[in-house]
């Protein structure tokens, strides 16, 4: 969803005249609420992008071998470029392509672009691939990463386009309902703005992002993941900038771009153990008494702000009102519900799909699976995060509560009122309900946990 280091793109262009192309294929057809709509957003943004090019988008809807086949037809193109993704059904994807497409007599390439360094030129000293992070990031460290492909400063296209289908025809955004609104007001889409959000958060809050990315209540990260999420900039262009600016002398950068190499490490481990994205990582966990009932008041308490428990709470209604939850309240979210509630790890991680306008599959399973226990260098079973005391040591002032939360409050802000706009009529929550008692209480949650793990 970028001009700027599009491999792809910059391949084609060396080719002749591009016709660039969207499919809204079964990968699209699959995303939750919440990445459909901000997917319609990044469309938008790439739709303008490229008509200042002189270009256009084509839109089409159906299998990718389907409709490339169906756009090859129509235009006597004879080559076909896309950047690699490398989930499980993309790689299933992208190999029925290449090897079909090729048999037909084109040149049909994929090309890499998503990630630092691909899964694949990442291996230990036996040659193996990495399940513990800080190896893993050493090795980054000593990777030559391409230098981005530059912005093109002309595309053009063919005399005559193919037919192109209409962007809200699709309806991407329909599932949202109200919530859409909502939304629209905390999300900045589009190559562009990336960009922006970038070059802001290394002039001003770069240097202190060691010791501000866990204070929940401040703006101390870079914001990027949905435009990470949605390659509305890339991994290496972060990296490079990011070099830049320490070599002028800009300090804070390391733990940084250690965000960014956890990016890169999820992706690796989901290309060389692609079960991570719907089973147990680790071996043993499949007879653990999780409950996975998907709709009982404990869920239904957890996904809608209403645990009792003020971290949790706080959390669940940032993600309903800007579709992104703060990485610290995330890991907070996830331990209450998985070690508290002694609930799936699935039901969770299905619910941030649902809900996450940053959604990426690699991520969310392993954050998931890294919280419960059961996935790759996971937190230890002992490790339950006390949510009392995790928002005391990092939002000792209450403002991060008092944001998300508006019970209690003689003039909620208005962040904290625009949770009920977000969320279905059907709850029938308002601002004047009592706070709730806690579903499941700290002390009795953490020993039930401790007491199921320690049978394992």
């Amino acid at each position: 969803m970028r001009l700027t280091d599009n491999e792809a793109l910059s391949a084609a262009l060396a080719c002749g005249q591009v016709i660039p192309l969207f499919i809204l294929d079964e990968r699209s057809e699959a995303l939750g609420s919440a990445p459909k709509w901000r997917l319609e957003r990044s469309l938008e943004a790439l739709q303008d992008a490229l008509n200042s090019k002189g270009s256009k988008l084509v839109l089409r809807r159906g299998s990718a071998l389907n409709v490339l086949r169906d756009i090859v037809a129509e235009t006597g193109a004879g080559e076909v470029h896309w950047n690699r993704l490398y989930d499980p059904r993309s790689r299933r994807i992208d190999s029925e392509v290449k090897s079909t497409l090729r048999s037909e007599g084109l040149k049909a390439q994929s090309h890499t672009g998503h990630l630092l360094v691909e899964p694949m030129q990442v291996r230990t000293q036996t040659g193996d691939f990495y399940k513990v992070f800080t190896p893993f990031w050493r090795n980054i460290q000593t990777q030559d990463v391409a230098a981005p492909k530059p912005e093109p400063k002309d595309i053009g296209g063919p005399a005559e386009w193919p037919h192109s289908e209409c962007l809200k025809d699709w309806s991407l955004s329909i599932s949202m309902q109200r919530g859409a609104k909502i939304l629209s007001q905390y999300s900045a889409a589009g190559e562009a703005s990336a960009w922006s959000k970038l070059s802001r958060f290394l002039e001003e809050r770069a240097s202190r992002y060691s010791e501000a990315r866990d204070l929940i209540a401040e703006h101390g990260t870079s914001d990027l993941s949905d435009n990470l999420a949605f390659g509305e900039i890339s991994a290496r262009s972060i990296w490079h900038m990011g070099q830049k600016a320490f070599a002028s002398g800009a300090e804070g950068l390391e733990p940084f771009l250690r965000q960014v190499g956890w990016r890169d490490f999820a992706q690796h481990l989901m290309y060389h153990t692609p079960h991570i994205v719907d089973k147990n990582w680790r071996d043993g966990w499949d007879d653990f008494p999780w409950s996975e009932v998907e709709n009982t008041p404990e869920v239904e308490a957890w996904k809608y702000g209403r645990t009792g428990i003020d971290f949790v709470d706080a959390a669940m209604r940032e993600l309903w009102v800007t579709g992104k939850m703060h990485n610290r309240a995330r890991m907070v979210a996830a331990s209450y519900l998985t070690k508290h509630l002694l609930v799936h790890w699935r039901i969770g991680e299905r619910w941030f799909a649902d809900q996450l306008i940053d959604y990426d599959q690699a991520n969310n399973t392993m954050g998931w699976q890294w919280v419960a226990g059961s996935g790759p260098d996971a937190s230890p079973y002992f490790r339950i995060f006390n949510p009392d005391t995790q928002i005391k040591k990092f939002d000792p002032q209450g403002r991060y509560f008092k944001r998300w939360v508006a019970e209690g409050q003689i003039q909620p802000p208005k962040t904290a009122l625009d949770f009920f706009e977000a969320i279905p009529k059907r709850l029938d929550m308002s601002v004047k309900d009592l706070r709730p008692h806690a579903i499941v209480g700290l002390k009795e949650g953490r020993e039930r946990a401790l007491a199921a793990y320690s049978k394992k």
